[in-house]
Formats: structure tokens, sequence, C-alpha cells
């Protein structure tokens, strides 16, 4: 539903976008993460159509952003991260007016208007001027005028930017049940909500795709090499020396300990899975294994991981 190709935007010599190919299937969420200045919001104004693309293309909704450019926009549904809205108009008023640039019937825009209201959670302020709501209502009300004419992809560049945690919990409750009804590319630096709300993830660092999947998957390279916390009930010295003679340790940590109590963090050198290796190991060596784990992996430990030390550019 959303694939670019080769998807470049080059300004003189300054490459903000460079050979970008990814897709988002129909009816999925698709967190879009990347450091500041990485080519997130270049991006989204080609597939916007706001910028033309240096070469390359995509397609949105089927339809290819340069030959069918008109056609793109029409399926998609935007919220920019600065919500355009006329603080002095009435929130029915506002979605009537962007009915209109819709090219909806007045009965198309009244039918509509009903179902995104409650859909939104706007039954209280629907009579309300909008530079009288907080931040999070405005947010409503613009997620209400983007899927107004009921498009068949969403976009959404940091949708809950300056939102407190409640209003954020809301807003990506609101977007899940979207899912399935709407492709949805969600931009955000919260890492955390597009782990619990993204069925696929795209990162991109410089321009360049980064890393691409499932946050499951994601999670699983970034466990990979990861620390092994040990419990053994053995002096320090004795669980120290064991760990150490290990096939593919790189480093052992001593945490805090009791005389006869050990609490060590072992590090692999490569991508190995040690756990096994020092079950065995501490079982020869006549030590009691008390604990045994592997440190769970986070999206952000993936997000870090992929793009520790790449420069991020300022974008254009």
């Amino acid at each position: 539903m959303i694939e670019t190709l080769h998807l470049s935007k080059h300004y003189g010599p300054f490459r903000a976008v460079d050979d970008l190919s990814f897709a988002v299937p129909q009816g999925e969420i698709c967190g879009f993460l990347g450091p500041n200045g990485a080519g997130k919001s270049t991006t989204i104004k080609m597939l916007t159509g706001f910028h033309p693309p240096s070469s390359g293309t995509a397609t949105v909704g089927g339809f290819d952003i340069l030959s069918q450019g008109e056609e793109a926009r029409r399926s998609i549904g935007y919220l920019p991260e600065s919500n355009p809205l006329y603080p002095e108009m009435r929130v029915t008023e506002y979605l009537h007016f962007c009915g209109q640039l819709y090219g909806m019937s007045r009965s198309d825009r009244v039918r509509r208007i009903q179902e995104v209201i409650p859909k939104c959670g706007m039954e209280k302020i629907h009579t309300r001027v909008i530079g009288a709501l907080s931040k999070g209502n405005k947010q409503r009300v613009g997620l209400a005028a983007a899927i107004l004419h009921e498009p068949k992809v969403l976009i959404l560049d940091e949708p809950t930017s300056g939102l407190d945690p409640a209003q954020m919990l809301a807003f990506r409750d609101l977007i899940f049940e979207l899912r399935g009804k709407h492709t949805i590319l969600l931009s955000s630096h919260y890492i955390p909500q597009i782990e619990q709300a993204a069925g696929m993830v795209v990162i991109i660092a410089n321009g360049k795709l980064a890393a691409a999947g499932t946050p499951a998957e994601l999670r699983h390279q970034a466990s990979l090499g990861a620390p092994v916390l040990v419990e053994a009930a053995g002096g320090e010295a004795a669980v120290t020396a064991v760990l150490r003679k290990i096939p593919g340790v790189k480093d052992v940590a001593i945490g805090q300990s009791a005389p006869a109590l050990t609490r060590a963090t072992v590090r692999p050198m490569g991508t190995q899975d040690l756990r096994q290796a020092i079950c065995e190991a501490l079982s020869q060596a006549r030590i009691p294994l008390r604990e045994l784990r592997q440190e769970a992996a986070t999206l952000e430990d993936f997000f870090v991981a992929s793009t520790a030390g790449k420069r991020s550019l300022e974008e254009n």
C-alpha cells in the first residue's frame, strides 16, 4: 500500500534521502524511526506530494506519486507535526471546511462528521472553538480531519508530540483502532509507542535504510550477543575463574555479592548465546547455579545499535 523504490532527494551535494526502498503492506501500522535529521520528514514530504523526488519514485494507495500524483494525494490522510488548524473555527465547522477541500458533497460531509466525532472521542468538544481546546483535543481534531475522506493511507508525523502521558496513551489507542481500516505510516521519536502499536518498523539514518522488520524481529537481533546475568552459589574468585575460561566470553563484571553468593554479568565477544556453556561450566566446577538469564532487548536497544556512529544530517 506504501512502497518506495530507490527514492532519493538531493539539495545540491546534500543527500537528505539516499536510495530508500521499503514497503508497507495494506492495513499495517508501520513505525517510521530515525535520529533527528535522518530524512524522515523529507521522505514524508515526498510521499505526500509536497516535494518531488530527485530520483526514484514511490506508490501510495496503488498510485505512483509522480505519474498519478493527484490520485496518490487523494488516497492519503495526513497529520503533520505542526497541526494546521484554524483556531477561530468551531470543530464541526472546520471539518466541513476540510471536507469541502477534499471535494466531498454536503451529504457525505455530514455523514462522515457524524462518524468521526465518536471515533475520535470528540463528543464533548465538537461544538467548541478550536483555539480553546487542549493540545490533545487539537490532535484529535487533526486526526478526524485526516480520516474524514476515508483515505486508504494515513501518514502521521509525530502525532503525540507535546502530549502528556495520559493523552499519549489515549491517542495511541485511537491510532491502534484504525489499524486494518487504513495503512498507517507513523513517524515518532517515542519508541515505546511504536513498539506497542506498530506491526512493522522502518529505521533510517543519514537518509538510508538502516533496518526494517517487525518489532519482535528487531528485538531478537538486538538480543543477539546480549549480556547474560548469572547468580551462582560460590565465591567470587571461583565463579569468576570459571566464567572467564569459557570460549567466547569477552568480559565478566561482578555485581553485589555475598561471601558464598556471586552475581556476575557475562558479555560475549560476538552474537553467540553463552547460557548453555555457562551452565555446563559451572556444573563441571560443582558450583550451584541459582539464576541464569539473558538481558531482554527492546526496540530502543536495536534503534540505538543500528544508528550508532551514524552522523545525523540536518534536513532542509
